[in-house]
């Protein structure tokens, strides 16, 4: 196998897709770590019709554009379309996801090989941080609904 010529011209931007339902301390850390990996991140809100979100996509955007503004490395979008083809759409060269447990690998596995299969898009798995690993939306939403503070687990938005 030979090596590949590093161009450095060529930026490299990954895919961070999900429902961000919201966008916890867990993703943020996931997005900071990619982005010691990659010249640049699309925070992609995906529409999933199996879930059910506390948020419109539309609220969704403004609140993590608020999270990471200033940073030129960032772009926030969202899209209805099957994650892989929002990859190749956008030009991304990866997809970037976060796993907590052995769950989210068997799953996340299974994707990145048919995203591989059907577009050649590698998956780049990163295991959260210890800190973070309790941390999940669903929980997040669950805790808020019965009047719980959840500003522990949400990256402020100053």
């Amino acid at each position: 196998m030979t090596a590949k010529s590093h161009n450095p011209q060529k930026l490299r931007k990954a895919l961070f897709p999900g429902t961000f339902d919201p966008f916890t301390t867990g993703h943020l850390d996931i997005l900071r770590r990619g982005l010691e990996l990659f010249d640049g991140i699309i925070v992609a809100i995906g529409y999933n019709p199996s879930k059910t979100t506390a948020d419109d996509v539309a609220a969704r955007k403004k609140a993590i554009e608020r999270i990471l503004k200033g940073d030129s490395r960032i772009e926030v979008t969202a899209y209805t379309t099957l994650t892989v083809d929002e990859a190749v759409r956008t030009g991304a060269s990866a997809i970037l996801r976060g796993i907590r447990t052995t769950a989210d690998f068997e799953y996340e596995k299974s994707l990145a090989e048919v995203n591989r299969k059907i577009s050649g898009i590698e998956t780049v798995l990163l295991v959260s941080s210890p800190e973070f690993s309790m941390v999940s939306s669903s929980l997040v939403r669950e805790l808020r609904s019965f009047g719980h503070d959840v500003s522990e687990f949400l990256p402020p938005a100053d």
